[in-house]
């Protein structure tokens, strides 16, 4: 008796073959997975109802708070939203050095797999445990179709032409995440599967009979250990030793896993396979479409637009201190929200890679160009960021305008409404600034209605260099707040030793220094006095060592040369607001463990949406990973 004979014995019941079962089985897991993708489906059409219930509100100016629930289904929505935001914000951070990888995910991640795992243990043993002569056999069998089903959904979450992400109102990076561990659960229950059959031939005695006889337990064991390799490689340390490397192994890995796993399954459970490959190639046609349409033009007008090309995009580099390019790519004819990113390929410096990117500038308004040009900003790592900014140091430094082009691929990104909330709080370190000042500027430049009455922006970095490139458009945005009556307030945090300095002669240079001498003061405490002239002083800083503080010309912008208080930054936003209050957070996994941590502890002390009046607190949250 072969293997596909004993999968088709009966129970011992004698309803149902083994094989029946555990097909049964394997589309249970695709009802499960449907039904969450259809709850988050219908979060997200509630949700979006209430944002254009507030905007509506906004523009007709019916109420003060147009963010505040106004009945009792509002008032119960924005409840139960507020529970499962303080349950699921918070996250644990490993700050011992070099174990900072081992830095559990947030409490929300975690209820997922707790979920996605009870599912999935439920189906590895349900009537799967019986002590008989077939016990190995039946728990071996169970757990292939139990892996195998799980092989589509592994694939479409690493699509970026996602239909999970699509349909759940999300994208492909925010899912990235459970790519990883459902990969990482398949290698479980792919060890069970494996173990299993192992065991039972071992004490059989037929091992090596079936390794000699059955190709299929060969392929099996192939399978395993490719999905091993790449569950070890998809961990961080290793991804981070040498990051182009591992993205070429990981995809021809893939590969190689789809055709093992063909290999060794039987025909009636191939169709996940052919649903997995289906996933890949729509991806990337999806990908190779956008390609061409973005990157070529049949008919450049290069009277109107500098940089208009048949193929790709003109790209000017610009230097930035030590570690920072600035790469401006013209003539880009898609639109764009802030918030997003794009794939940029430069085949000049790197012929076979493509890097994601923030687009550092907001998209511009009608009557302004005419031709959209995109910034991005890019620190200087290791790999493809460091050639990069040598290459555009050579260029520099030879004085010679040399033509380099781009080819890009995007938007990405389903960024959330930034106009939805009375509040705004930005918090940035470094270069996360590329990321919180186009949503600063485009709710202060958008012609759509917007419940946005305060922004609180904050960037933190180490070097001034990292600042002054954001402070001429820092300012631009402080005047643009005031002439539409928006009160903003921006204060820059820079924590080397003599970095401030540093940047104070880059805003007050010598020949300025008697008019603005008045401004450069040594404090103690910085504080700042509420823009509503009530005359409360609020404290936005945590008491510093001894240090400058310069305020310039404009009373909006503050500086300091300690560690920002965050926790405090974002209560005093929170507690000054009348509305719902939205936090932005882009920056490493230390700051965006603390900033998690302080809107959900603040929101529970609050008791939000819980009877005190305290309205909600969203959190939004975009995270470097290299």
């Amino acid at each position: 008796m072969d293997m596909s004979d004993m999968a088709d014995m009966p129970t011992a019941t004698g309803s149902k073959s083994i094989t029946a079962i555990n097909e049964a089985y394997a589309r249970d897991y695709w009802f499960f997975i449907a039904a969450a993708v259809a709850l988050f489906s219908l979060v997200r059409i509630v949700n979006f109802a209430a944002s254009w219930t507030r905007l509506r509100r906004s523009k007709t100016n019916s109420v003060q708070f147009p963010t505040k629930p106004t009945n009792s289904f509002s008032q119960l929505w924005d409840t139960s939203t507020a529970i499962c935001r303080e349950l699921s914000y918070p996250q644990f951070y490993v700050s011992l050095r070099g174990l900072s990888w081992l830095t559990p995910p947030p409490m929300g991640h975690i209820f997922v797999l707790l979920v996605y795992w009870a599912v999935v243990v439920y189906m590895m043993t349900k009537d799967a445990i019986i002590e008989d002569a077939n016990f190995y056999e039946r728990i071996g069998y169970r757990n292939a179709w139990i892996t195998v089903t799980q092989v589509p959904l592994l694939y479409l979450l690493a699509s970026r032409t996602n239909i999970i992400a699509l349909i759940a109102g999300t994208s492909y990076e925010r899912l990235n995440w459970l790519h990883r561990w459902v990969a990482r659960t398949m290698f479980v229950t792919t060890t069970v599967h494996g173990f299993n059959f192992w065991t039972g031939w071992a004490q059989a005695g037929i091992i090596q009979t079936e390794l000699a006889m059955m190709p299929i337990v060969r392929y099996g064991l192939g399978a395993w250990g490719i999905l091993f390799w790449m569950t070890i490689t998809s961990f961080k340390p290793f991804r981070s030793m040498a990051y182009e490397v591992f993205v070429i192994q990981h995809i021809l890995s893939a590969i190689m896993f789809l055709w093992v796993v063909y290999c060794h399954v039987p025909p009636r459970a191939r169709y996940n396979i052919w649903f997995a490959l289906a996933a890949v190639c729509f991806d990337r046609a999806v990908r190779l479409g956008l390609l061409f349409w973005q990157n070529i033009k049949l008919r450049p007008n290069r009277s109107c637009c500098e940089g208009g090309q048949r193929l790709g995009h003109h790209v000017q580099l610009c230097t930035i201190g030590d570690s920072m390019t600035m790469l401006t790519i013209k003539d880009v004819h898609f639109k764009w929200t802030a918030g997003q990113h794009l794939y940029l390929w430069l085949p000049k410096v790197a012929p076979f890679e493509v890097h994601p990117y923030t687009i550092a500038s907001a998209h511009p308004m009608p009557d302004t160009c005419i031709c959209n040009s995109i910034q991005l900003v890019i620190r200087s790592h290791s790999g493809f960021s460091k050639r990069l900014h040598q290459f555009a140091r050579k260029m520099e430094a030879s004085q010679r305008k040399q033509a380099l082009t781009a080819l890009v691929v995007g938007p990405y990104g389903h960024p959330p409404q930034w106009n939805i909330f009375e509040t705004l709080v930005l918090i940035s370190a470094s270069t996360g600034t590329s990321f919180t000042l186009p949503i600063l500027e485009s709710v202060l430049h958008t012609a759509a209605a917007s419940c946005i009455k305060r922004v609180d922006f904050l960037l933190a970095a180490r070097q001034g260099e990292e600042v002054g490139f954001y402070h001429e458009r820092l300012h631009e945005a402080i005047e643009k707040a005031k002439s539409i009556g928006i009160e903003l307030a921006v204060h820059i945090s820079i924590t080397g030793n003599g970095q401030l300095e540093l940047i104070n002669t880059m805003i007050f240079p010598p020949s300025s220094a008697s008019s603005t001498s008045h401004e450069k003061t040594t404090i103690h405490e910085e504080t700042r006095i509420a823009a509503n002239g009530d005359g409360l002083v609020q404290p936005l800083m945590g008491s510093p060592r001894n240090r400058f503080s310069g305020a310039s010309s404009d009373s909006h912008m503050h500086h300091s040369a300690s560690r920002p208080d965050v926790a405090g930054f974002i209560r005093a936003a929170v507690e000054a607001t009348g509305g719902e209050t939205g936090v932005v957070v882009c920056g490493g996994q230390s700051l965006v463990a603390k900033v998690r941590t302080s809107v959900a502890k603040l929101s529970d002390e609050r008791a939000v949406h819980k009877g005190t009046g305290a309205q909600g607190i969203y959190l939004y949250v975009e995270q470097y990973s290299f």
